[in-house]
């Protein structure tokens, strides 16, 4: 049986979280000194995430140092607005980690995920999970990541804002800060897109099978 299919354990994660996606800075989905700010620049949203995990375990499972990154894309007008991902798990973590990671990730374990994660509590198509090597660099400036040969990421300069920006996916209640991504490629099946010029998020995260 996989990890989906029996009783989770209880389980914690927290580190660094980065994002791009290509709206334009500031992305509309983010709150802007507490108030939501509206639709996708484009009526569709495709990007990538990116968690660096300090602080992790589930049950007897040490999830510290690993990575994981997420490429999506969804619609605004389609019914239910569903996520089509292709979750990336740390290629340097064993089968049971990688497997807790995707459990954790894809919301099949509960708690924060169904609660911040919009692939989590809406409709959604799950394209794939794959391990592959993950690099992270989530630094105060510069940051970028990459999962294989499948989605690259670098982070520019802050993006002027009139408030504090927060995302949800982190947690509205952490502070974070809107950037412009430079570079913004996915390239995996119907997951492919190019993109320059867009904007991007930095802020840390803390998650657990506790959260409702």
């Amino acid at each position: 049986m996989g990890p989906e299919t029996i009783a989770p354990p209880a389980w914690r994660i927290a580190g660094t979280y980065l994002e791009a996606c290509n709206c334009l800075a500031v992305c509309p989905c983010r709150r802007v000194g507490g108030e939501a700010i509206g639709r996708a620049t484009y009526g569709w949203c495709e990007g990538a995430l990116s968690w660096a995990v300090q602080d992790g375990q589930a049950g007897d499972i040490d999830l510290d140092g690993l990575a994981a990154v997420l490429a999506f894309r969804y619609e605004e007008d389609e019914p239910g607005s569903p996520w089509d991902f292709v979750l990336y798990v740390d290629e340097r973590g064993d089968a049971q980690q990688r497997d807790a990671l995707a459990a954790i990730l894809t919301g099949a374990w509960g708690g924060s995920p169904l609660a911040q994660f919009p692939w989590a509590f809406k409709a959604h198509r799950r394209l794939d999970v794959r391990s592959v090597p993950i690099e992270v660099e989530h630094r105060r400036v510069r940051g970028w990541f990459r999962a294989g040969t499948h989605v690259e990421v670098r982070v520019g300069d802050p993006a002027a804002a009139p408030g504090p920006v927060t995302c949800g996916i982190p947690g509205h209640d952490r502070a974070g800060e809107e950037h412009h991504a430079e570079v913004l490629r996915v390239s995996d099946g119907p997951l492919a897109f190019d993109l320059d010029g867009r904007c991007a998020y930095q802020s840390t995260f803390a998650y657990s099978s506790q959260a409702s």
